[in-house]
C-alpha cells in the first residue's frame, strides 16, 4: 500500500511518523515555543534528526473553545515554514482547513493537505481536486472546535465516524482524486467523549474495511490525561504507548509531538512482527 502525494508515493509496508509542528502562540501543547520561522524550522530540523517520515506544518490551534485565526494571518505564520520545509527531502504536510493556504502551500511543493474538516469548506475540495497528485488526510471532526466538547457527539462513534470518512472520500472520487491519495483520521478528541475516542483506538480496523490507510492522532490529547491523570507535559509515555496500539490496530500513520520516542517504541514493535508469534 502507498500513499501518493505530490512529490512522494508513501510506502506504508511499514507505519509512518509524523512529526507536529506547529507555528503558533496558543498550541494546547507546545506553548508557542516554535510560533516564530526559525524556531519553527529548527524544530523541523530536530524531528528529521529524530527520525520523522513526515512535517505536518500548522499555524492554527484547533483546541477546544479556541477562536478561529485570520486568513492572513495563518499565511503568515506557515508559508515562511513551508516554503524553506519543502527543501528538506522529505514529506511535507499542511494542517489548515483554510482553501487560499492549501493552494499556497501546494503551490510552493508541498505533498500533503491535512484537514481537520475533511475539505467541508467551500473549495477546499476544488483546490485538491485541481491537483495532479497531493495527498490529502480527512479527518472526522463533530460540531467545530469552539464548541465541540460542550456537545459530543451521541452514540456508537465507530460507524458515525466510517459513514462520515466514506462519504467525503467519494465526493473527492466523483472529482477524479485517486483512492491512493486519500488518508483516513478518526479525529481523536474531536467533539467525542473519552469512551468514544478509545472505542475509536479498540475497533480502529473497523474503519479498514473501506481501503483507506487510518492516521492516528492520539498526542498528548486531553483522553490520556483523563484515564492517566497526567497533565498536558506528562503524556508522553501514554502517547508513545497509545502510538504503539494504534498501530497494532491497524494505523500506518501515527502523527506526534514525541519524534524519537515514537520512532524508538516503533522499532521494538517491528522486532517482533518480524519474528512472527510462533503459533503454527
Amino acid at each position: 500500500m502507498q500513499w501518493q502525494t505530490t512529490r512522494f508515493a508513501i510506502a506504508l509496508d511499514r507505519p509512518k511518523v509524523m512529526g507536529i509542528v506547529n507555528v503558533t502562540p496558543d498550541s494546547f501543547s507546545d506553548g508557542g515555543r516554535f510560533a516564530s520561522t526559525r524556531t519553527a524550522l529548527e524544530h523541523c530540523e530536530e524531528l528529521i534528526r529524530d527520525g520523522a517520515d513526515i512535517l505536518d506544518i500548522g499555524g492554527e490551534s484547533t483546541r477546544p473553545g479556541i477562536a478561529p485565526v485570520p486568513l492572513e494571518e495563518e499565511r503568515a505564520r506557515v508559508m515562511p515554514v513551508v516554503r524553506a520545509a519543502v527543501k528538506f527531502g522529505l514529506p511535507i504536510s499542511v494542517d489548515t482547513y483554510k482553501p487560499e493556504i492549501m493552494q499556497e502551500a501546494l503551490d510552493l511543493g508541498v505533498d500533503i493537505v491535512n484537514d481537520v474538516w475533511a475539505l467541508q469548506r467551500p473549495g477546499a475540495v476544488d483546490v485538491v481536486a485541481g491537483h495532479a497528485s497531493c495527498g490529502v488526510c480527512l479527518m472526522h471532526m463533530h460540531g467545530e472546535p469552539q464548541t465541540m466538547q460542550r456537545a459530543p457527539m451521541l452514540g456508537d462513534a465507530v460507524p458515525q465516524v466510517r459513514e462520515f470518512l466514506r462519504d467525503r472520500s467519494e465526493a473527492l472520487r466523483q472529482r477524479g482524486v485517486s483512492v491512493s491519495r486519500i488518508v483516513w483520521d478518526p479525529g481523536i478528541g474531536f467533539g467525542k467523549t473519552v469512551e468514544q475516542n478509545f472505542a475509536l483506538l479498540a475497533r480502529q480496523r473497523e474503519l479498514l474495511h473501506d481501503g483507506y490507510p487510518v492516521l492516528a492522532g492520539w498526542s498528548r490529547k486531553s483522553s490520556l490525561g483523563k484515564v492517566t491523570g497526567a497533565g498536558v507535559h506528562e503524556r508522553m509515555l501514554p502517547s508513545v504507548v497509545t502510538a504503539v496500539l494504534a498501530v497494532e490496530k491497524g494505523a500506518r500513520i501515527v502523527r506526534v509531538h514525541d519524534v524519537r520516542e515514537t520512532v524508538a517504541a516503533l522499532k521494538v514493535w517491528s522486532a517482533m512482527q518480524d519474528q512472527g508469534d510462533g503459533t503454527t
